[in-house]
């Protein structure tokens, strides 16, 4: 199995880019928080990466982060779930935040993921709960009951996902939540 690949970026077309190591240009999926992360093209890179192979081709995923790399793998053991989903959930959620939505129950932040449907994201919650947490426990900061209990506030109050997600990152652990909720909508207001 190719574990990681570093070399040239040679290509970036969303969600594909291609890495030239030594003279080889490797094709790899990346999701998008990958993506936005990587350097311009003519530059080194690193990834780590997963393999699929399947009868009718070689699939060569790439990620930035030990975390993202280990998400998608626990993405795919779960029935229903190809290369292609679990990409696109770590393209529309960071791991973090697929993290809190799974601690906290949430399937419906999952919806939101192109192609994750409402019983695909209940499967996702009910499957992922104990392995997210123990193959990830640094992605779990945010989970506590007063971080949950803000971030479901904020978002009742119109904000989206990410701008809450932020807005609650900076946040003491030791808050009431009334003064996180408030600490959280000034930084929302910050400019």
């Amino acid at each position: 199995m190719i574990g990681r690949i570093a070399g040239i970026l040679a290509e970036k077309n969303p969600p594909q880019v291609v890495v030239m190591a030594h003279g080889v240009g490797y094709e790899l999926d990346v999701p998008m928080s990958t993506f936005y992360n990587l350097p311009r093209t003519g530059e080194a890179v690193e990834l780590l990466t997963h393999l699929v192979v399947r009868e009718d081709a070689h699939l060569l995923f790439g990620f930035l982060t030990a975390g993202e790399r280990m998400a998608f793998r626990l993405l795919l053991r779960i029935s229903g779930v190809g290369p292609k989903v679990a990409l696109s959930v770590l393209s529309g959620l960071s791991v973090d935040e697929l993290a809190t939505a799974v601690a906290t129950e949430d399937a419906s932040r999952l919806t939101r993921v192109p192609g994750i449907g409402k019983k695909t994201a209940e499967r996702l919650v009910l499957e992922l709960r104990d392995k997210l947490a123990s193959a990830l426990p640094s992605a779990t900061r945010a989970t506590t009951s007063s971080g949950s209990d803000v971030l479901s506030a904020l978002l009742a109050l119109g904000y989206n996902d990410r701008e809450a997600q932020a807005a609650i990152r900076g946040l003491a652990p030791d808050l009431a939540l009334a003064d996180a909720i408030r600490q959280a909508l000034k930084q929302l207001a910050k400019p």
